[in-house]
């Protein structure tokens, strides 16, 4: 009642499982449009009920990428509260927290756009690893991490990111 009286009428926390997939330098990202432009997120989405959260990144990357993946290890957590970021006036009752994987595709897998994909998602894309500042990758502070992903100096704990 207290937390409630606090931040005012929020949704439930949505637990959501996200997937770093790099080959070559490169970083698989899903491609999507909206009244700015182009930009991209990581492949996945949010957990079901009932669901664990490993099956829930590898059915989200089946109807995203059309890949099966095999997943390495959570490699960051991070909070996002809408009523403190760009969208607010979106969603400023949302928070969620994206629990991020480290992961690789099963041998043999040609990633394409999927076929249950997010309501704006138009492709998928490799972003180069060196340029990710240069793209409207979301979460924006994720950029350079993803980057120093195997540097043990980065937290895996990031707060409540944008």
């Amino acid at each position: 009642m207290f937390v409630e009286a606090r931040l005012g009428r929020m949704r439930p926390i949505r637990n959501s499982a996200k997937a770093i997939i790099i080959e070559d330098g490169r970083l698989l990202a899903i491609k999507l449009t909206d009244e700015e432009g182009y930009w991209y997120c990581l492949p996945g989405g949010g957990q079901e009920p009932g669901e664990p959260l490993e099956d829930a990144l590898r059915r989200e990357c089946r109807e995203e990428i059309s890949s099966e993946i095999e997943i390495d290890g959570l490699r960051f957590v991070r909070d996002y509260i809408g009523k403190n970021h760009e969208f607010a006036h979106k969603d400023s009752d949302e928070h969620n927290i994206d629990l991020i994987f480290m992961c690789r595709l099963v041998e043999g897998a040609q990633p394409q756009p999927g076929s249950l994909p997010d309501k704006a998602q138009i492709g998928i894309e490799w972003l180069e690893l060196d340029r990710l500042d240069s793209y409207r990758l979301y979460p924006l502070g994720l950029r350079t991490l993803i980057a120093r992903h195997e540097d043990p100096a980065v937290p895996v704990y990031l707060g409540d990111m944008n």
